[in-house]
């Protein structure tokens, strides 16, 4: 049984002209196999993390730096950065990469949700990534984050190469709509009660 925070949105993209799978927030996917990963990022961060040498690469999508319950516990769920981050590296490193290979691209962060540019969700996640990967001594290659702009991103994991286009288009509502939701669902996650490992999609 596939994990249920483990993408496995698959397609194949005609205009790139290869095996494809779609993150959605909440998701990580890591292969060793010639694809390419994509997602479409607003105050949601992804970091894509390969290892040259031994061609596995991965990537995240998170919402929220971290969530811990009412116990003071980690929220196992991907949509928290915390968690993505473990998981996504874990994963890496059990699929043969090595950690001193390691090398990360982040993009995202941008703070696009007009009812929450106060609590600038996406400088948030900003600031988390850049000191997680920081602290584990995982060097950033290249980073596009912040500004007032969704992302879509396209992520070759065996080679580390990065297609990005900021959608510029005035109408994004479907994004903010969606993480918006998911903005919602996660604080009612981290509220005291909240279990571990409780993750739902």
């Amino acid at each position: 049984m596939i994990d249920p925070q483990f993408a496995s949105s698959f397609y194949f993209d005609q205009r790139l002209n290869i095996d494809a799978v779609k993150l959605l927030p909440g998701e990580y996917f890591v292969t060793t196999r010639d694809m390419v990963l994509s997602t479409v990022l607003g105050s949601c961060v992804s970091a894509c993390i390969y290892d040259s040498q031994s061609g596995v690469g991965g990537m995240n999508h998170f919402m929220l730096p971290k969530g811990e319950n009412d116990q003071g516990l980690q929220v196992e769920c991907a949509r928290f950065g915390s968690y993505a981050m473990d998981i996504l590296i874990r994963e890496l490193l059990g699929n043969g990469a090595r950690k001193e290979n390691l090398v990360a691209k982040v993009f995202g962060g941008g703070n696009v949700q007009r009812a929450m540019v106060s609590s600038m969700i996406g400088s948030q996640n900003t600031r988390f990534v850049k000191k997680y990967l920081a602290e584990r001594g995982i060097p950033i290659l290249a980073a596009d984050l912040e500004g007032s702009h969704p992302r879509k991103i396209h992520f070759f994991p065996r080679s580390g190469r990065v297609l990005q286009k900021k959608l510029y288009v005035s109408r994004n509502d479907t994004i903010v709509e969606r993480e918006q939701n998911y903005s919602r669902l996660l604080l009612s996650e981290a509220q005291p009660g909240t279990q571990p490992g409780t993750c739902e999609n």
